[in-house]
C-alpha cells in the first residue's frame, strides 16, 4: 500500500528539518523498518514550506500502532517547534489520495 500524506514546516526551519532527518535517530529508524514502513521520502516546496511525506506499508494496522510508541513520541517532541501539530504533538498531517500511478 502506498500511503502519501503534507505537512507544514515553519518559516526558516529548512536547513534544521533536514538536519533532524539527516540525524535520524537509530531507535526510530529500526521501529519505522519494524513496522514495515519502507521507500519513506520527504519532500519539501521551499516556496510554501509544505512538506510531501510518501511511503509504502503492507500492513495498514501497524501504521496504527506507531502513534502509541514511545520513541514516536518522544519524535514528535523533539519536531514540535519547527512544524504545525496537533494537540498530542504529532504532525498536522493531511492524508492525500492517490489520483494516478504509473507502474
Amino acid at each position: 500500500m502506498r500511503i502519501a500524506s503534507k505537512m507544514k514546516l515553519r518559516k526558516g526551519f529548512e536547513a534544521e528539518y533536514k538536519k533532524r532527518h539527516d540525524e535520524i535517530w537509530p531507535e526510530l529508524k529500526t521501529l519505522l523498518k519494524e513496522t514495515g514502513i519502507a521507500d519513506y521520502s520527504i519532500f519539501l516546496d521551499e516556496e510554501t514550506g509544505d512538506l510531501f511525506a510518501y511511503f509504502t506499508i503492507e500492513d495498514n494496522q501497524k501504521l496504527n500502532e506507531l502513534p502509541h510508541k514511545e520513541i514516536m513520541k518522544k519524535w514528535w517532541t523533539y519536531m514540535k517547534d519547527i512544524m504545525e501539530t496537533n494537540d498530542d504533538q504529532s504532525p498536522f498531517s493531511v492524508p492525500l489520495n492517490e489520483v494516478f500511478h504509473l507502474p
